[in-house]
């Protein structure tokens, strides 16, 4: 029971400083007059209403539960004596404050936390402030997405600081540093005030999918930032401090190359290459100790429980010790365990799987069970059946996998990893795909030139019962698998990972040269649930399309197929892409096509697509439709178009019939109701994103298309196009979104180049390629900051090294340039480009001068090259260089190169043992041929002409060396 002094009753009169909301409602100027003894049934949107509030309440209880009134009330003040008082405050925020000192339910949400806590520490509320913290702890600790805005979030951090709450600047930058990957897509970002940006990322559940991903954050908030930062403070170290955090020994190597040219990053990132090329001389098994103690903290991969995914694509510093460090707990004594494994008479990296799981547990291994998604693609050095092991322990709900790239990645590795991972769902094994396509290349010899032993490839040794158990249990979860590349996959390859196939619903085997049709039409007979069937490069032929369209009557190689499925694949198929296969002939196509009425995406690029076949298909879902070089013409394609009202994606490059001179006579009176102008029809209706035109399209073409381009991301315009100076000029007009710019043969001048620089501020990529018209530097003196990939063939004659370091400074972020015909550069061309783009992955020189003529040195500096082409630009390349190109450059897999610029008449070729990241060389050959003849001097002049190339691809088993009459 209440003593009598609880009965003593106050009048508190609450004015709403901002009452815009009671002025546009009929009670303007209301007051009303409410009592706490009914404060259970209070009308509140009735109460809210008003502009000024009366409430009876208990002096007592308003003292003792908010220091504001107990020093007002309580004091020697004169309104203590008082029987009214007046404050002014928020209605809503006040009423909420009355109901929590009276114990009523209070539900605190993102949209009044600020409100109550404002309140809270106004009057002195202890309770309310207390069931604030209670709820924000709550969701800065929260494992789901996150739902306070990133500016609500700064301002409640500022808002701690004004007002001493040491609880919110703390939790804030706890709750940026789990949700940091979500921040750090927010426009926002950059508004962070730097107090708080430092405390989140030193905080120990900073959450990052890689440091390649914090390390960007970070140098996009300070060159937003900078300038403020040296303004207010006058010492740039304060800015630039923060990268110190950043674990640089861990950085993607092509993300450090880039980065030397960075104004804040370039001494990081010369710490971060340095430490990434001394681990690569530590053998895989070696001791990590040899970087000191300082740097095994940084060779640590951060996880925490809310880590989602691992990045470690192109870290070539990365073993199997540095992730088994990284999911040990920081109390463990890593000392002791890394000394133990190295003085090992076994190494860790060589242990056998059985070996490895006995290990592992018994290390004090943790778990984070949120990870799903890992990516090791372009780690080399990363030995797999073992980080398989660590991944299994550490990474109980492991989803997705990518390791792209990797030649060591067999097939009995992949059964290691679906039998030990159940979870997994997607597995990604993309390599290079082998230039070897018989469809696209005349093959003079071909022979295996190192065979490595049977006993490291032969899968018998996996075979066993014992070994294959777990696959009928965990493989049954694999939905998504890519084998893209795969050139040493052989059919019965096929039949023994089939078992484990059963539930797939996505396969991706693309350029998989060695499979045969039978081999494929197997394999599709035995996945019942398969959506999606990517075979674009294969002998994908009329066996498979007989078991895509399988009935009970159909046959496949002689032998009877049994129909297991309610409906043939093709009906339920989402994604086709056949492109190159040239075995499947007009009548299985025509099959194909009338069976397909789900599809999404269809690729028929260089197949033996007629108008019969395309006029045949049945569906109105597609959104992509690649029909390249074939034989359809204008009115097949517009019928089609005309049923599938969603495309985004149309390629009709090569497309020799569309133009309507060389119209099929044997369409022509179906073609009366489909002229070319229907095909505009037809396609304008659409909200293209990326297209690829060629023959039949010109500028009333562009003009008739433009309200299905406005959104275009993508074009390519290739031979037989001819848009014309007006309508490529126009083109930053029609698509500003425009990201990728691909043009050959059409004609160009300054003006257009200029236009298109300087308007698609989101360009990425541009190709100009066999173009004709003038251009000249001035159309390269716009700053590109965007541009990643540039190609310029035969359209730049004039550039010189001068001409050259206008680029570097105009296009500073590439990571792929190619140069066909720039005769005027010379071997100092090289200095140019290393040092202007230091993060290349790609470089392609073509005739250009004498850019080798004095060896190749300076473009060795490119540490990070994937992709080295060097052709007809002076003999003075080495007979080892492939061997020391690959030696120095851990992630270089391709190289193409002239017997013409070998100094010395040859070059050697690696054996598979130090082939280092290789995966194809290819050596082209010329003969000299009389081209004319010198009246002065009566004799013949000769040019050399490409003879063969000379093809070597390195898979998991075998180099196979090739020569084929074609220049690849």
């Amino acid at each position: 029971m209440a003593s009598s002094s609880d009965d003593d009753f106050i009048t508190v009169v609450c004015t709403n400083p901002n009452p815009i909301e009671a002025i546009t409602t009929t009670t303007t100027d209301r007051e009303v007059l409410i009592s706490v003894t009914d404060i259970q049934s209070w009308d509140l949107p009735g109460i809210l209403c008003c502009q000024t509030l009366k409430v009876e309440a208990h002096r007592n209880r308003l003292i003792q539960h908010s220091s504001y009134f107990h020093g007002l009330l309580s004091g020697s003040f004169s309104e203590s004596r008082l029987d009214c008082i007046a404050i002014e405050w928020n209605l809503e925020a006040f009423v909420e404050i009355l109901n929590c000192i009276y114990g009523c339910p209070l539900d605190v949400t993102y949209n009044n936390f600020l409100p109550f806590i404002e309140g809270a520490l106004y009057f002195g509320v202890e309770i309310l402030l207390t069931r604030c913290k209670t709820w924000f702890s709550k969701v800065a600790s929260s494992e789901v997405p996150p739902q306070i805005q990133l500016d609500d979030l700064i301002y409640i951090w500022s808002f701690g600081l004004e007002h001493a709450c040491d609880f919110l600047p703390e939790l804030c930058a706890s709750y940026l540093a789990r949700n940091f990957m979500w921040a750090i897509s927010m426009n926002c970002f950059v508004d962070i005030p730097y107090d708080l940006l430092l405390s989140c990322v030193r905080n120990v559940n900073l959450t990052v999918d890689s440091e390649m991903h914090l390390s960007d954050a970070l140098l996009i908030w300070l060159n937003a930032n900078t300038a403020r930062m040296e303004g207010s403070n006058g010492n740039e170290d304060d800015c630039t401090g923060i990268l110190k955090q950043i674990r640089t020994t861990l950085l993607p190597l092509w993300f450090a190359a880039e980065k030397r040219s960075s104004c804040h990053f370039s001494k990081f990132a010369d710490e971060s290459i340095n430490s990434i090329f001394r681990l690569l001389k530590i053998p895989s098994s070696g001791s990590l100790h040899a970087l000191g103690n300082g740097h095994v903290h940084d060779l640590r991969i951060r996880l925490t429980k809310f880590s989602k995914k691992v990045n470690l694509s192109s870290c070539p510093q990365i073993t199997s010790v540095i992730i088994l460090l990284s999911v040990l707990p920081l109390s463990h004594d890593i000392g002791s365990t890394l000394r133990s494994i190295e003085q090992s008479p076994i190494k860790f990296e060589r242990l056998y799987r059985d070996q490895c799981s006995i290990l592992l547990k018994s290390l004090p291994t943790l778990s984070f069970e949120a990870v799903q998604e890992v990516d090791i693609s372009k780690c080399p050095r990363l030995h797999l059946e073992t980080a398989i092991e660590c991944f299994c322990s550490s990474f109980p709900s492991l989803r997705t996998l990518k390791a792209t790239f990797l030649l060591n990645f067999k097939i009995k590795t992949l059964c290691h990893l679906v039998g030990k991972c159940p979870m997994v769902y997607e597995v990604d094994l993309t390599i290079d795909t082998s230039p070897i396509i018989s469809s696209k290349v005349c093959t003079i010899s071909s022979s295996p030139a190192t065979t490595l032993q049977q006993s490291n490839l032969s899968l018998n040794v996996g075979k066993s019962p014992l070994y294959m158990n777990p696959f009928y249990k965990s493989g049954l979860s694999l939905g998504k698998l890519t084998l893209e590349g795969q050139s040493d996959l052989s059919d019965s390859d096929l039949r023994y990972i089939s078992e484990f196939l059963v539930s797939l619903q996505y396969l991706n085997l693309r350029g998989c040269i060695s499979l045969t049709d039978v081999g494929i039409a197997s394999l599709l007979l035995r996945c019942s649930k398969l959506h999606s069937v990517l075979v674009c490069d294969t002998s994908f032929g009329i066996n498979s399309v007989l078991a895509l369209c399988s009935s009970s009557s159909d046959c496949i190689a002689g032998q009877h197929i049994e129909n297991k499925h309610l409906d043939p694949l093709a009906f339920n198929l989402q994604a086709l892409h056949m492109g190159g296969c040239k075995c499947v002939e007009e009548t299985s196509l025509l099959k194909i096509m009338s069976q397909m009425q789900k599809l999404k995406t269809l690729c028929l690029r260089d197949t033996n697509l007629d108008d019969g076949a395309l006029c045949s298909f049945g569906g109105s879902s597609l959104e992509m439709l690649d029909v390249s070089n074939t034989k359809v013409s204008e009115a097949a394609l517009a019928h089609l178009v005309g049923r599938n009202p969603g495309l985004k994606c149309l390629k009709l490059r090569g497309c020799r019939n569309l133009s309507q001179q060389e119209s099929d006579a044997q369409m022509r009176e179906f073609s009366s109701a489909y002229s070319c102008r229907e095909l505009h029809n037809k396609i304008r209706t659409l909200m293209l994103e990326e297209i690829s035109l060629g023959w039949g399209f010109s500028y009333s073409s562009l003009e008739a298309l433009k309200p299905a381009i406005s959104s275009l991301r993508k074009i390519t315009v290739g031979l037989g196009g001819s848009l014309g100076e007006d309508a490529l000029g126009r083109l930053p007009i029609i698509c500003p979104l425009l990201e990728s710019v691909i043009l050959y043969f059409q004609v160009l001048s300054d003006s257009i180049i200029m236009k298109i620089l300087a308007n698609l501020k989101n360009l990425l990529v541009l190709a100009l390629c066999h173009c004709l018209g003038d251009i000249s530097i001035v159309s390269f003196k716009f700053s590109i900051p965007n541009l990643r990939k540039l190609t310029l063939e035969r359209v730049t004659p004039w550039m010189t090294n001068n001409d050259l370091v206008i680029l570097t400074r105009s296009c500073a972020n590439l990571v792929e340039l190619s140069l066909l015909g720039c005769t005027l550069l010379s071997s100092e061309s090289q200095q140019i480009i290393s040092h202007g783009w230091p993060g290349l992955v790609s470089i392609h020189l073509e005739e250009c001068g004498e850019v080798t003529t004095k060896g190749v040195s300076s473009l060795l500096d490119c540490k990070a090259l994937e992709d080295l082409l060097l052709r007809h630009n002076g003999p003075g390349i080495k007979r080892s260089f492939i061997f020391e190109a690959s030696s120095k450059l851990p992630l270089l897999r391709k190289v193409s190169l002239d017997l013409c610029d070998a100094s010395e008449g040859d070059f050697d070729i690696p054996d598979y043992a130090d082939r280092y990241f290789l995966s194809s060389v290819k050596i082209a050959r010329c003969k000299s041929q009389r081209y004319g003849l010198d009246v002065q001097f009566l004799e013949a002049r000769r040019k050399p002409v490409h003879k063969e190339t000379l093809v070597l691809v390195w898979n998991s088993k075998t180099i196979l060396r090739t020569v084929v009459k074609e220049r690849l």
